[in-house]
Order: structure tokens, then C-alpha cells, then sequence
């Protein structure tokens, strides 16, 4: 395919997700005609245990499919995104996942859905809209069975489906390295032809946009003796040619692009989607394992940002404001403390830093703000970055979805004492007695030891309807003073001034009910001050 043109090309990113065990690799080996240094398992330790370790790389090129023969291109190139299925590797699976156009669900038909096909189903929800659910290792049904066996399954696979955005998604039955059964002789992969079909009819033109600055999420990165270090990845977003200078985020070094390749055909550049291996001199491959590569200076390091989130609903704990959660952001992961706010729903209004925010105790099942403190700086491109947010910490063997919520990120922070979320407090106290025709000694509503001086000025609403003001402090038991500008009512009066109304009542008879002052205000949970304010 070296005479194709790449302006003709437009390139296609297939993830292929699924149980560990299930076949991707082989189903990756048997639609591809092209692999990459990072392909099928070549990781040593990957082969030593005979599963798939990291993100693997592939692809065909093939002629434009029918319904899109008026896009201005000829060939499309499909790279499949061979993930890992261990539910050790999450975090490597949600890395790779965050590029793909249109994700391959592989099953194995013995077997049926089992705990990480739930959970790369929810992964695929978060990170791309088009889905084809492959059912693999047909041909180790038994030929009376095996119809029956692909219906019963396909028709499980639907009803699982029906919630999700996936409900549309096609099953096609495949077998992508036969074992040489008694009903099939042949090795030969079977049932590729109508899987690439569905896929060909399910390709679309990603909408691209090179205007922005480079960005490329990196998965690989080795030496080429006499020509330097080639790092591989997908360009995120913009653009980069050859004898451009660009920056390795986490190293804080620029260096210049001495060739660009896609699949081992030279390139002169490169843009949002593709699949690149790009040349850098004086760069030690041994200090990058994965990170990022981008226009110099475009790639901040934070350690607080704002996120509008979603709650994943196959996730059954609470997820509660000041939890520490696992926040995977494209292939780095780090520890973040959240903050909940917003009423729910705000999250789909976007956030606005001169707003002011309720703090809430949980996510709820409705889009919400959540605040991010990493436990490190982590490098994040200004716009939109994905964050998804798990549970690593618990059994991998468990049956339960890690994966809590999911989302974009809004905002990037200097500190959080600009945020504006305030926590609703009330105090109660009672009416001791009336000094004056407009003023009461209330006792309860401070501790001893609490700073009562400031809350002075603050409104109190009485339990009798007037509305008072606190002025001073009263003696050495927390006790306050409380002046009601209209003056006091005078049944208010009367019931201070019963005995009924500040003793026991005497057997038989009612005690007329405590006259109470309560006091309603905002404590704004980063605000360096600590103020104490009112809502007008």
C-alpha cells in the first residue's frame, strides 16, 4: 500500500475489548495485514504467560465502504486497538480504550458474558457510541448445538444491551483460530468475511480537527540504533510534521521530530486519529513508558481540577464527597480526593467559577460537579480531558464493576479557595428570657468553647415568628443576646414571662413549648477565611 496516497486515507480506530481469554489476539491477528512493533503479544511476558500484557497495534487498509463514497476519500485504514483482558490491567484497557471510533465486544461463546466483558461493556459506553458484539470460538461448539448455542447467546447479549447505549449493536459468530474440530477441518478463521462486512457497514468519518495544538497520548517507546528513540501512540488532537519541535510533557524536553511512520510507511505528517511512530534524537527511551507528546508548553501540570461526571449505574457503592478514588486520565492514574457539588444535573449546564455551589454528601444518578485533588501533579491538556474514576483497590476477583464514574474535565485550578460551595448550617437554641421589650437571652445556641463573636450580626428567626438580630455575647456559658428590630410580640411577652413557659409543668397540666431561636448560614468549605455569611 506504499503508492496510496494519505490524502486519500482516513484512518479508523477499532478497539478490541473483552474477557481475558476470550480471543482478541487472535481475532487482532486474523483482520489485520499489517503489525506493528507493538503487536500480538511479542512482549516477552506476555508470551511466557500466554495472555495479553499491554496495548497491542494492527491494521488493513481497505477501499472506502459505499455509504461513504462521497467523503473525498478512497482507502480507510483500520487500526485495531488489541486491550488487555486481565481485570489487573484496567487502568492500561481504559488507556487504550479512550481512542478508539467503534469498539469490538469479544465473547467467548462458551462462556457468555463474564466479569471484565461487563466491565469493557461500561468502558465502551464511556468512550465511543458504536459497538459489534463478536461471539468467538464457534467451532468449538458441537455441530448439532452450535445454531441453537448462538441464538441462545445473541439473544442474552441483546437483553443485556437493552439499557445501554449499545442496544442497536449486531452479533456476528466467529471463530478466529479454529481448532480443528470434526464438523471443521480447516484452520482457517471462520465467518471474518460477514464480521468485516458489519464493520465496513458501521465505519464512519471521525470528525478531525487539526487546528488545535499537537497532542499524542504515547503507548511505546524504544531505541533505533543510529537514529534515535521512536515513541508510538495516537494523535489526540491538531497536528505534527517532520522537523516540527515538540515536547515530551512528563520530561519537560523539547526535541525535534527527525521522521514520522504509520504502520512503516514514511510520512511527512500526521493528524487527529492516526497512528504514529515518530523519531526524536537524544532522548533516552528508558525514561518514558507512556505519557503524552505535544506542542511545547501546551500541557500544564495540575493538581486540582473541576469535572462534570457521570455515575456509572453498574456501580453499587456510594460514591462520597471526601472519598480517595483511583482517576485514570488518558494512561496515567492517580489518587484523587473528591468534592461533590451542584445540584444534581449541573454537570450537563457545565461550570461556572462565579457561581455560587451547595456541597453535597454523594454523587447522585444524575450528572454532577465533582472537585479533583490529585495526590500529584498530573499533565492535562486544557480542553476536555477524560476522566474516568475506579475502585483498583478492590479484589480484581470480584464480581462487582470498579469503574465509579466517568466524565470531562471544565476546569483547571491555581487553588481551590476560588470555588464557591458552601455547606447549609443551622444552630438551635432557646429563648432563657426576655431582657427588654425587644431583646431575649437565648442559651444553647453556642458551645462554650465556640467562637460566638462570628456569628454577630447574623439573622435568628424565633419559633414565635419574629425575626431577630445577634448583637453580643452574654456572660461565660455561650449565651447570647438577640434584638428584634419590630420588637417582641406581646403573646411572645406573655409566654417568656409564665412560669408554664420556663419550669415543669405541675402534674396534670401542659407546659407551654420553649420559645427557640434558630440560626440558618454558609460556611464556604474553601475559603481561606473560614467567613460565616447569610443567603440574602
Amino acid at each position: 500500500m506504499d503508492e496510496i496516497n494519505t490524502d486519500d486515507l482516513f484512518n479508523f480506530n477499532v478497539g478490541i475489548l473483552g474477557h481475558v481469554d476470550s480471543g482478541k489476539t487472535c481475532l487482532a491477528r486474523a483482520v489485520s495485514t499489517t503489525a506493528s512493533t507493538a503487536s500480538f503479544d511479542k512482549n516477552p511476558q506476555s508470551q511466557e504467560r500466554g495472555i495479553t500484557l499491554d496495548l497491542g497495534f494492527s491494521s488493513a487498509v481497505l477501499e472506502v465502504p459505499r455509504h461513504l463514497a462521497d467523503s473525498g476519500k478512497k482507502y480507510v485504514q483500520y487500526t485495531f486497538v488489541d486491550c488487555p483482558g486481565h481485570a489487573s490491567l484496567i487502568r492500561t484497557i481504559i488507556g487504550g480504550s479512550q481512542i478508539i471510533d467503534l469498539m469490538l465486544l469479544v465473547v467467548d461463546v462458551l462462556k457468555g458474558v463474564q466479569t471484565q466483558t461487563a466491565e469493557c461493556l461500561v468502558i465502551g459506553e464511556v468512550t465511543c457510541r458504536k459497538m459489534i458484539v463478536v461471539l468467538n470460538k464457534i467451532d468449538l461448539l458441537s455441530p448439532e448445538k452450535r445454531e441453537a448455542t448462538i441464538q441462545k447467546i445473541s439473544k442474552k447479549m441483546k437483553l443485556t444491551l437493552e439499557g445501554s447505549v449499545f442496544r442497536d449493536a449486531p452479533v456476528v459468530s466467529v471463530a478466529a483460530k479454529p481448532g480443528g474440530t470434526e464438523a471443521l477441518q480447516s484452520n482457517a478463521p471462520i465467518g471474518l468475511q460477514g464480521l468485516m462486512e458489519t464493520l465496513k457497514g458501521l465505519t464512519f468519518l471521525p470528525q478531525r480537527d487539526s487546528s488545535l495544538p499537537f497532542l499524542m497520548a504515547v503507548d511505546h517507546c524504544f531505541p533505533i540504533r543510529g537514529k534515535g528513540s521512536v515513541l508510538t501512540g495516537t494523535v489526540l488532537q491538531g497536528a505534527v510534521r517532520v522537523g516540527d519541535v515538540v515536547e515530551v510533557a512528563s520530561l519537560g524536553l523539547a526535541r525535534k521530530v527527525r521522521s514520522l511512520q504509520m504502520f512503516r510507511r514514511p510520512v511527512e505528517q500526521a493528524g487527529q486519529g492516526d497512528r504514529l511512530g515518530m523519531c526524536l534524537t537524544q532522548l533516552d527511551p528508558g525514561a518514558l513508558e507512556r505519557g503524552m507528546v505535544c506542542l511545547p508548553g501546551s500541557v500544564p501540570s495540575v493538581r486540582l481540577a473541576v469535572a462534570a461526571v457521570s455515575r456509572i449505574q453498574y456501580f453499587k457503592g456510594a460514591v462520597r464527597s471526601k472519598a480517595r478514588l483511583h482517576v485514570i486520565l488518558g494512561h496515567d492514574t492517580v489518587m484523587a480526593r473528591l468534592t461533590v457539588f451542584g445540584e444534581p444535573g449541573a454537570g450537563l449546564e457545565g461550570f461556572h467559577p462565579s457561581r455560587e455551589y451547595r456541597y453535597q454528601e454523594e454523587l447522585s444518578e444524575r450528572p454532577q460537579l465533582v472537585l479533583l485533588e490529585f495526590q500529584r501533579p498530573v499533565l492535562m491538556p486544557p480542553r476536555r480531558s477524560v476522566v474516568i474514576g475506579c475502585r483498583l483497590d478492590e479484589d480484581v476477583h470480584t464480581n462487582a464493576c470498579r469503574l465509579a464514574f466517568q466524565g470531562h474535565v471544565e476546569a483547571q485550578l491555581a487553588n481551590a479557595g476560588t470555588l464557591q460551595i458552601y455547606k447549609e448550617k443551622s444552630r438551635v437554641g432557646c429563648v432563657q428570657r426576655a431582657a427588654s421589650q425587644d431583646e431575649v437571652v437565648v442559651a444553647g445556641l453556642f458551645q462554650n468553647h465556640t467562637k460566638s463573636q462570628q456569628f454577630l450580626g447574623l439573622k435568628v428567626q424565633l419559633s414565635t415568628g419574629e425575626e431577630g438580630v445577634l448583637t453580643s455575647t452574654f456572660g461565660q456559658g455561650g449565651k447570647v443576646k438577640v434584638q428584634v428590630p419590630g420588637g417582641l410580640l406581646q403573646s411572645t411577652l406573655d409566654r417568656l414571662a409564665s412560669k408554664k413557659g420556663r419550669r415543669s409543668a405541675p402534674e396534670g397540666t401542659v407546659a407551654a413549648e420553649p420559645v427557640r431561636a434558630t440560626l440558618h448560614f454558609r460556611r464556604y468549605v474553601y475559603d481561606p477565611l473560614k467567613r460565616i455569611v447569610q443567603a440574602s
